[in-house]
């Protein structure tokens, strides 16, 4: 780790331990400022969010999209000072599950569970949630190219039991998990480029990552669909959805689980990370 990698992490560092002394109202009025100095004077991917949002609803006026674009930046400015905050800022958490029983039939089958996710919502509480409850999650994560945020991210983590496992790794070690009967996070909602398989979102084609598709039809490990939801002021609901496709092939699987997702965005828009291009690449003519 080179110095500049090692100042991240300290600084990270204390910048946690500042906002776990904070109240959780002066997290939200903190975070609500910094989301408006992103919105009015940090433009990056801002373009980005903005084309994708009209792209989903076309149908919606341009007040629509930037009010909902807004609460983005609000919403996802307060969940990560949440995670800067971790673990203090979970104690006074409510969660309501839905579909418990479906993962624990999926875990006893005894042949490891996919679990599928995607950038929506508080994520890392789906994670906590599941650390804290003795689920065997072994998350597949993108490495950052700062060792020093990437250590820091990775400890924050494992306070709740959540494991990780990079990316370009081998596919052993990801198949490992399942012959283990342990859970494998894939999160599957960024452009795949031409390595993806395209299937509809939001009613365009949209390259999309086919592993959890592959790893099903390998394995037979059955799907879970998770997310989770801020329905209130430190409040949140997790759904944990069976996938169970009525054609057996890569691109169904794909879609079903992406329907899915969509579903979801268009109850709750504003908690969709909306600021990767996901529709990026274009099917060839």
């Amino acid at each position: 780790m080179n110095f500049t990698h090692k100042i991240t992490y300290h600084i990270l560092s204390i910048i946690s331990k500042f906002f776990t002394k904070l109240s959780l109202r002066t997290q939200i009025v903190i975070s609500q400022h910094i989301a408006g100095v992103l919105y009015h004077y940090i433009p990056k991917r801002k373009d980005v969010a903005t084309k994708n949002l009209k792209t989903a609803f076309p149908e919606h006026s341009d007040i629509w999209i930037e009010n909902t674009l807004k609460n983005s930046y609000k919403f996802f400015s307060y969940n990560f000072i949440q995670f800067l905050a971790f673990p203090k800022s979970t104690n006074s958490i409510k969660i309501q599950v839905n579909g418990q029983s479906a993962l624990d039939n999926a875990i006893e089958q005894g042949i490891g569970v996919i679990l599928i996710s995607s950038h929506f919502g508080p994520w890392e509480i789906l994670g906590h949630w599941l650390g804290i409850n003795n689920y065997q999650l072994r998350g597949v994560a993108q490495k950052q190219k700062n060792k020093g945020a990437n250590k820091f991210f990775e400890e924050k983590r494992q306070l709740s039991s959540i494991k990780h496992i990079y990316r370009k790794v081998g596919m052993d070690l990801l198949y490992n998990v399942l012959k283990e009967k342990k859970i494998l996070g894939l999160v599957s909602d960024q452009d795949a480029k031409n390595k993806g398989v395209f299937i509809n979102f939001f009613n365009k084609p949209a390259s999309t990552h086919k592993g959890a598709a592959l790893f099903h039809l390998n394995t037979n490990a059955p799907m879970i669909y998770g997310i989770c939801i801020q329905t209130g002021f430190q409040e949140y609901k997790i759904e944990l959805i069976p996938i169970n496709p009525v054609k057996h092939t890569i691109e169904d699987i794909t879609q079903q689980h992406t329907l899915t997702l969509e579903e979801i965005i268009k109850k709750y828009p504003n908690q969709y990370f909306w600021f990767h291009n996901r529709w990026k690449t274009h099917p060839k003519k």
